[in-house]
């Protein structure tokens, strides 16, 4: 693969084939909103999070873009939301875009309670709950929270006294956060709390709640680590194309093209994983054929993180490693993202069992969705 074909191949996985108008006209907007507050003037600053990015992402609707208009929310469909996490992800954007919207908007809106502006983000966990005269006493800890420090609102997801869940709306000032981060150093905080909090801020947790809280993770972290992959091609096709050695430049090297051509090829296969991912969820979370696409897109999309984030860095030297350069904010995303929501490991794990208890007969039905009886 030469130079201009790697730069073809990354335009078109950046037009989202096979997506509708709607959907490009979507990504060229977020483009432009991220674009000019993430050039790469601003690659060494590391901002932990971003309110002036926030304040215009939320003017835009962009925060709580796939929830309910009923909720406050813009009322778009996961195809939306696919595509505003895969451009957040490939800008390293420091918002909790993820969080706000597919995750603590869902979960607050089906279960009854108000979806707050700002920032907010979700978990499962276990809180202790006692209920006396109109208020609820909630006490315990959670660990890892994503982006707690900036939260308006934790949403929580707790075991019910009758075997269902329920969701609790943590206001922040109720909290006592510990500041902690993963490795690209977005926020991952302990969260501690003790206190009374109104009867209303308790609500029945849709049936399924955990595992669709989960498969909701997994989808918008494997949407992140695509996007990311692919700015991470871009990069390197871009410093092929201007780095030189011995009077020519390195993407004239066939050392150089095969492993670019490598990328490429691993962040095809992650655009693929997850576009079908996204279809799948388009009816909803429910179906098991839905679960074991997310699970195929965060598989794909964690193991390709390594492949990606190594051949980057390769093509760049010593520079990608660099404070100034942008390279290390989707790679160091891309190693952290892959561990969260469940790695390839595990979801391989989950993928295997599906394919034994589908048996020889029904697992052509199940990679096909049911085509070929």
């Amino acid at each position: 693969m030469n130079e201009q074909s790697a730069l073809n191949e990354q335009s078109a996985l950046n037009e989202h084939s096979g997506i509708s108008d709607h959907a490009t006209e979507l990504a060229e907007m977020v483009r432009s909103v991220l674009g000019d507050h993430l050039d790469d003037s601003t690659a060494g600053l590391d901002a932990e999070f971003d309110p002036a990015l926030w304040s215009v992402l939320e003017e835009t609707g962009l925060t709580l873009l796939s929830t309910p208009e009923s909720a406050g929310g813009s009322g778009g469909g996961p195809a939306d939301a696919a595509v505003l996490l895969s451009e957040a992800g490939g800008y390293a954007a420091p918002v909790p875009l993820a969080e706000t919207d597919l995750l603590a908007g869902w979960l607050l809106a089906e279960s009854g309670l108000p979806v707050s502006t700002g920032p907010l983000t979700a978990v499962a966990g276990e809180l202790s709950l006692r209920r006396s005269a109109g208020r609820v006493a909630v006490a315990g800890s959670l660990d890892r929270v994503p982006w707690a420090r900036h939260a308006r609102t934790v949403a929580v997801l707790v075991p019910g006294p009758d075997g269902g869940e329920l969701v609790v709306a943590l206001p922040a000032g109720s909290c006592s956060v510990t500041e902690g981060s993963n490795l690209a150093r977005e926020p991952r905080d302990g969260v501690e709390v003790d206190t009374e909090l109104p009867a209303d801020a308790v609500g029945p947790a849709p049936q399924g709640a955990g595992r669709e809280l989960a498969l909701r993770g997994a989808l918008a972290r494997a949407l992140q680590l695509c996007g990311a992959a692919e700015r991470a091609l871009e990069l390197m096709v871009r410093h092929a194309g201007e780095r030189e050695q011995f009077g020519r430049p390195i993407a004239r090297f066939q050392a150089v093209t095969q492993q670019i051509a490598l990328a490429a090829g691993e962040v095809a296969a992650c655009r693929a994983a997850t576009d079908a991912a996204v279809r799948s969820v388009a009816d909803g979370f429910a179906a098991e054929a839905t679960a074991l696409a997310v699970g195929i897109a965060k598989s794909r999309t964690s193991a390709a993180a390594g492949t990606v984030a190594a051949i980057a860095h390769q093509v760049h030297g010593a520079m990608g490693f660099t404070l100034e350069h942008r390279l290390r904010l989707v790679t160091t995303r891309m190693w952290a993202w892959r561990e969260e929501y469940g790695n390839e490991a595990h979801w391989d794990g989950v993928i295997g069992a599906a394919a034994l208890a589908a048996g020889p007969e029904g697992v052509w039905r199940m990679i096909t969705g049911g085509a070929g009886h």
